[in-house]
């Protein structure tokens, strides 16, 4: 079993590091990239077979992801058509509809996925969504190689990979903002950089452990938290003061309202 990434950026190499040596060996793994020191790193620190042109890179593959920006998506596509036969096809780009990758690469067996960056770490979390013309072996074959990154969600309406993309997808991206503004607190309290950012992951991690180990809501392990007039309720209150709640819920119906309208704009082409 052989799989292709045609575009090697972050998302792909997070994916790489994920699967290689559990899923798939290096020699395994190809990628097209047209960039030529993105090959050469990708070729020096995981060692798979790095391609500038499609058709080398495509030859031979049972799996195909499509790991390039959504803006050139299309562009990718027309590219790829004439050298499909029968291979999976995996898309990890924002916003665009399966119906119309589909549509440009004359092919149903299509999969939509949206990852996050802790597949690094084998700890991502991937929605996923098949065309209805995807058989059973290959919703398989795209959920044990997804899972070998992380967790997985199926999802039965594709409409909903765009609250996935504003949820777990960009979700990374607002925990750091929000370590990064713990570590600010810190450090204005008279810590310094490090014992900042020490003191701010390790409670990151330590609550979020706790959240994933207990069969308890999240409220109920707050509410534990937080004393009756006490340093946690002072916080508290001041946040729900100043709306940060619902604040946080507008920025990811942002995201998700940004997902939308990407694959209005970019698949009616």
């Amino acid at each position: 079993m052989n799989i292709c990434f045609v575009g090697g950026g972050n998302m792909a190499t997070a994916m790489i590091i994920g699967l290689r040596d559990k899923t798939f060996t290096s020699q395994q793994i190809s990628v097209v990239e047209i960039n030529a020191d993105n090959r050469a790193r990708l070729q020096r620190d995981f060692s798979v077979r790095v391609f500038e042109h499609m058709a080398e890179g495509v030859t031979g593959s049972d799996i195909i992801v499509l790991a390039v920006k959504p803006q050139q998506l299309r562009e990718v596509a027309k590219q790829l058509s004439p050298l499909l036969s029968s291979q999976l096809i995996i898309s990890i780009a924002a916003g665009i509809r399966a119906t119309d990758i589909a549509r440009w690469l004359k092919t149903q067996n299509i999969v939509r996925a949206m990852p996050n960056t802790p597949a690094l770490i084998s700890s991502g979390m991937t929605g996923l969504y098949a065309l209805s013309a995807v058989n059973a072996a290959n919703r398989n074959l795209a959920e044990s190689t997804l899972s070998s990154v992380g967790k997985i969600l199926w999802l039965q309406d594709e409409a909903m990979l765009d609250a996935v993309t504003a949820i777990s997808g960009s979700g990374p991206a607002y925990v750091f903002y929000f370590i990064e503004a713990l570590q600010q607190a810190a450090q204005n309290m008279g810590f310094n950089a490090d014992e900042a950012r020490r003191l701010s992951i390790e409670t990151f991690l330590g609550a979020s452990k706790l959240a994933e180990s207990s069969s308890e809501d999240v409220s109920v392990l707050r509410t534990r938290v937080t004393s009756k007039n006490g340093t946690t309720e002072r916080a508290l209150l001041f946040m729900a003061a100043n709306q940060v709640a619902e604040h946080i819920a507008q920025a990811a119906q942002a995201a998700q309202t940004r997902s939308r309208e990407m694959g209005d704009e970019l698949g009616k082409e």
